[in-house]
């Protein structure tokens, strides 16, 4: 009794190992076979993969538009700067009927409560006012000119605020915001342009008709949807309201010291406006508060309808895709019948006749969607040259897998059908 129960356990586990063989082994066959199914049915498998192959192209070019244009409206639009938000009069992002509300409600911010703002308001490391004139003036020097520029006001805290750093020269200080000093500091489109072969530094130039000294050149910012990011020239505030606008309309910048203190600035720049404003608890803010997650949050609501919608049409493609391969797969048992019935009288079972045709049809789909991540970063390498596209990761892993998994599920049926084909009959259709 002792020796048979111990024989049945050496019997166990001596085919365990043996079956882990069998199945690698079926496993690899049946890879082989599709590649060579592939191979001497080149237009066949290119009908049958097409389908799989515009899917997973399609997944993944949009999966690589929408990420490269996440990260470069994070790097260049809705990048106010580490840890920083901005009082405004509107909330940015916001649906358009409740824009047209604000606008009719809202006040804008003026100098006096950024003053209030800066001598109340606790624990910030940085704040700054900024206004801008519009229409966007010229700037001429001598015999050049440009005919619209960027013209913005700032306090001389933005050295620590703003995304614009000072290549040559130096930022506005204190003294020239206190005496009103006619001095900017310049992009490099306005370097280039008004000063190609001359040092800019201390030379005069005419920003709405009037002088200027160049004090500034800012480093390169490149361009944000075909529009250069370097086309302006920064100037006191405080000279900005002496000659243009006395009551001018306040962008309020205020910088955090780390990510901790964000939201508890954020409420507490938000308190204090409506006390100073004597809003009632019940009504909406007269403000907007705005953060770099704000506009990401927008942006990310609108990317993904857009991918929702790609998914449905992914999917349309996909089961296309699945069906080809699994009429293919139904024509391939018909025409290996008689393979099917002598690999059955020497002793296949039906789970290695099933997972034979299941893996030939995921590996079919598998080389479908790598032909189509080949596809896709061909497109999106395109696209990046005009608009902004990246290839994630994800993506790819994403579409392989997918294919793969459509393959394998459409392919269940022809192999079930071809596990149970009777060996016998098998065995008398030829081939």
């Amino acid at each position: 009794m002792v020796a048979g129960q111990a024989e049945a356990l050496v019997y166990k586990r001596a085919l365990k190992p043996r079956q882990g063989i069998g199945v690698w082994v079926t496993a690899r066959e049946a890879f082989w076979v599709a590649l060579e199914t592939l191979r001497s049915h080149k237009l066949r498998s290119f009908l049958t993969l097409l389908g799989v192959v515009i899917a997973t192209t399609t997944l993944i070019v949009v999966m690589s538009v929408v990420n490269g244009m996440n990260l470069y409206i994070a790097e260049h639009i809705a990048n106010l700067g580490t840890n920083t938000f901005v009082l405004h009069q509107f909330q940015w992002a916001q649906g358009f009927d409740l824009y047209l509300k604000a606008r009719r409600r809202n006040k804008p911010i003026r100098m006096e409560e950024f003053e209030f703002l800066r001598d109340n308001l606790h624990e910030y490391q940085q704040i700054g006012a900024m206004a801008m004139l519009q229409p966007n003036p010229p700037a001429r020097y001598k015999g050049r000119s440009i005919d619209e520029i960027q013209l913005s006001a700032r306090t001389p805290s933005f050295v620590d605020i703003g995304r614009e750093k000072v290549e040559y020269g130096r930022y506005l200080n204190d003294s020239d915001y206190q005496h009103n000093a006619r001095v900017c500091v310049i992009g490099r489109d306005l370097m280039d342009k008004l000063f190609p072969n001359v040092d800019p530094l201390d030379k005069e130039v005419l920003l709405a008709g009037l002088p200027f000294r160049v004090i500034g050149v800012t480093e390169r910012q490149g361009s944000t949807f075909g529009q250069s990011q370097d086309n302006f020239a920064i100037v006191p505030l405080t000279t900005f309201r002496a000659i243009w606008m006395g009551r001018p309309e306040l962008f309020v910048f205020v910088k955090a010291p780390d990510g901790r203190h964000m939201a508890e600035l954020q409420d507490e720049v938000r308190a204090l406006m409506r006390t100073r404003r004597h809003i009632p608890y019940s009504e909406d803010d007269t403000f907007g508060v705005n953060a770099s997650d704000t506009l990401m949050s927008a942006w990310q609501k609108l990317t993904g309808t857009i991918f929702a919608v790609t998914i449905g049409l992914v999917a349309v493609f996909m089961v296309v895709g699945g069906i080809v391969i699994m009429n293919i797969m139904l024509a391939s048992v018909t025409e290996r019948t008689h393979e099917i019935g002598i690999r059955k009288s020497v002793g296949a079972r039906r789970r290695d006749i099933l997972w034979q045709f299941v893996i030939e049809a995921g590996v079919m789909a598998g080389i479908g969607g790598i032909a189509g991540v080949a596809f896709a970063a061909i497109i999106a390498q395109v696209v990046n040259m005009i608009f902004a596209a990246s290839v994630p990761a994800s993506a790819v892993i994403v579409g392989v897998t997918l294919s793969t998994a459509v393959g394998l599920f459409f392919g269940i049926y022809p192999a079930r059908k071809a596990s149970r084909l009777d060996p016998i009959e098998a065995l008398r259709m030829e081939n």
